[in-house]
């Protein structure tokens, strides 16, 4: 697909992170941008920055997500391009032992349940709702629209403490190619992106020493990967045709320990 000012994007969790890199790059592409987040803020100081339309939209429920896409809609016209990157990572062990009280625990099921509903959930609810939007649409150059998920590598080197959070990666893995499917013969392609670990907010958080470290276990190149190299695969995603139905690792080879 070819990106310019006649072509319009959403992307959620796009006040930040991946998302914020993605929609700066559509931007600077020409692409018209509505940015999906919860982070008022953040996200109205970015798409005044790359004149593009912010909507609160909180993916867990159908009608904010619906409201979103109407006023997306309305200041940009029908968007042909949806890039999920919203999501979120808690950690905890399936069962263990407090290590206070020598307590037996278990997962927090609620917890469980709102990393289901935000990653996998949230991102369905959201390629549902735009691609019935691109049905609409007459095709352009033999597609209607594009589709990119964000997994991670999670969904197939998860670590210890990582079950709910490798299950909804691992369930946007699944997904993409029964959605590619669903939707190719209404010329929409779908494909996931799964990143090894970035330079976003939440690494930035860590001391130096933690972050020399995890630098020093990716192989190559030896240090994290940065938003704009995320944002970067996805816009290939878009422009390329030919790429359809899969999930690719970005990860400088990195394969991760059980911990």
């Amino acid at each position: 697909m070819k990106l310019d000012n006649t072509i319009s994007a959403v992307v959620t969790g796009g006040a930040s992170g991946l998302g914020e890199a993605t929609a700066r790059a559509l931007a600077e592409a020409g692409v018209k941008v509505a940015i999906f987040d919860m982070n008022e803020d953040k996200g109205q100081a970015v798409a005044s920055e790359i004149g593009g339309v912010f909507c609160n939209v909180n993916v867990t429920s159908d009608d904010s997500v619906d409201a979103g896409f109407a006023t997306a809609r309305a200041a940009n016209g029908q968007e042909r391009i949806l890039v999920n990157c919203a999501g979120i990572g808690i950690a905890a062990k399936t069962a263990g032992r407090d290590r206070e009280t020598g307590t037996a625990k278990h997962f927090p099921l609620e917890q469980f349940d709102r990393v289901i509903q935000i990653n996998l959930v949230g991102t369905f609810r959201c390629i549902a709702k735009s691609a019935a939007g691109m049905l609409d649409q007459d095709p352009l150059e033999g597609e209607r629209g594009v589709i990119v998920n964000t997994a991670s590598i999670a969904a197939e080197d998860g670590q210890i403490g990582q079950a709910a959070y490798s299950a909804s990666k691992a369930g946007i893995n699944g997904m993409t190619l029964p959605i590619a499917r669903d939707l190719s013969q209404d010329l929409i392609r779908v494909n996931t992106i799964m990143p090894g670990m970035f330079n976003t907010p939440l690494l930035a958080q860590l001391p130096e020493n933690a972050i020399k470290a995890l630098n020093a276990s990716v192989p190559n190149p030896a240090r994290l990967g940065v938003p704009e190299e995320y944002a970067s695969l996805a816009l290939e995603m878009v422009r390329n045709g030919y790429f359809n139905g899969t999930s690719v690792r970005l990860d400088g080879a990195l394969r991760m320990a059980p911990r």
